[in-house]
């Protein structure tokens, strides 16, 4: 039995506006919900979608979505997608690959991939920037710049959204620049050494542009030390990313969009703790010696072969998170680096209809050092085996070392048509993806 340690979540505090927020309360924020949230002094507020293409007001969007607005985003602390893994969203399952912390691996109603490590393997939920595709999982768990909502499309979501979408959508939409001048200051700080805060400043229109400007820089700690001198631990992390929005409207009916964004996370993987070695107490070459081995959803009655020995310096620790591991592995912190632009022009050519071009080029580069199970992954053994027992004399003192390059240039080009013509609703579009 394997456990990966997560670290526990930094306590944030918030200024705004030179205005110290209130106290943080203990209970969690409600989770989000497929209806809009009800505030007795100005009745049902409406929450606006664009999972339809178009913006609707959730409770008369005909899909199965669940939304993480803005409020919900403050309350719950949400600074990149790993922190809506909590259960919070019914059927999104949200976690990191163990050797990878920015490579999330995305699920909606029970449609996950295998491993998110993979760069050759599909992803089973589509997740979009602004309507903007990501091609791959590497990345995604950057830190999030101001986001307006997260939007939750259950699958299937190919009509509209394409391929790998067959588990659903994830849509994240940011905050767009406002033209009035203002902004705010956030701060926090927790355990482990973590910290972080981010900064949003939104400039006033000139000549019908407006502009917004965000920075972020998240940082935490291990939560398992290394004991090799000089290697860096297990489950730490250090983000930092700005990003800068553009609006032209030069006329009512015409808005362009144009956004830059670039960021880079140093992270290490989570450890691999024992939690308990031979749990049903099954005995090597155990025919005679334990005919009822019984293992979940199996019962042996003439069971044979091996068990293993625990290797050297193993700590067998099934009641508290090990803060410092057993064995110390030569371990350096992984980097990813994303950057990219979009430009999302909107023209409103009738009542009938709008005309949309998304363009964007996305980077990712990826360089991986992961050693993440120490001695407590299935371990590498001696070549030596007695042909007696058939057991290995000895293991040696960690697992393996596995060391990966990933570069990836993306660039997509989509034209929209959207309208509605008396009691019909219709998308036409054309995609083009390299």
């Amino acid at each position: 039995m394997i456990s990966r340690n997560r670290a526990i979540p930094a306590l944030l505090g918030g200024i705004a506006m030179l205005a110290l927020s209130a106290p943080l309360s203990a209970q969690t924020a409600p989770a989000a919900s497929d209806a809009a949230e009800t505030d007795p002094g100005s009745g049902l507020q409406e929450i606006v979608v664009t999972a339809t293409k178009r913006e609707t007001n959730l409770q008369k969007t005909p899909i199965s979505i669940n939304v993480v607005n803005s409020e919900m985003i403050k309350d719950r602390h949400v600074q990149s997608l790993f922190d809506l893994a909590d259960g919070g969203v019914p059927s999104l399952r949200v976690t990191t690959f163990e050797a990878r912390q920015s490579a999330l691996t995305i699920g909606i109603r029970g449609i996950v991939p295998l491993d998110a490590n993979q760069p050759a393997r599909e992803q089973g939920v589509g997740v979009y920037i602004d309507g903007v595709y990501l091609g791959r999982q590497h990345g995604l768990n950057a830190a999030l710049f101001d986001t307006e909502r997260v939007e939750v499309l259950k699958g299937p979501q190919g009509t509209l959204f394409g391929r790998n979408t067959e588990g659903g959508a994830l849509s994240i939409v940011t905050k767009a620049p406002s033209g009035k001048f203002g902004g705010r200051v956030e701060a926090g700080f927790g355990n482990l050494g973590a910290y972080n805060g981010a900064a949003h400043v939104d400039l006033p229109e000139f000549h019908n542009f407006s502009v917004k400007i965000d920075a972020v820089k998240q940082y935490q700690g291990p939560t398992t030390k290394n004991p090799m001198p000089g290697q860096t631990g297990w489950g730490y992390y250090d983000r930092v990313g700005g990003r800068i929005a553009v609006r032209w409207q030069p006329t009512s009916n015409i808005t362009n969009d144009f956004s830059y964004d670039v960021a880079e996370d140093k992270n290490s993987p989570f450890y691999s703790q024992l939690l308990k070695y031979n749990p049903y107490g099954c005995k090597a070459r155990a025919q005679s010696a334990s005919p009822n081995c019984v293992l979940p959803g199996t019962n042996y009655t003439t069971l044979t072969g091996v068990v293993r020995p625990v290797g050297p310096g193993v700590v067998e620790n099934g009641s508290t998170l090990m803060r410092t591991a057993d064995i110390g592995v030569p371990q350096q912190p992984s980097v990813d680096k994303t950057h990219g632009f979009t430009n999302s022009l909107k023209w409103q050519v009738a009542p009938e209809l709008e005309i949309r071009s998304i363009t964007a080029w996305r980077g990712v580069d990826v360089t991986q050092w992961d050693n993440a199970g120490g001695a407590h992954r299935p371990p590498v053994l001696a070549i030596d085996r007695n042909p007696v027992t058939g057991l290995y004399p000895t293991t040696v003192a960690f697992s393996r070392y596995s060391l990966a390059n990933l570069r990836q240039r993306q660039f997509s080009q989509e034209l929209q048509a959207v309208g509605t013509i008396s009691s019909i609703d219709y998308v036409a579009g054309l995609f083009y993806f390299n």
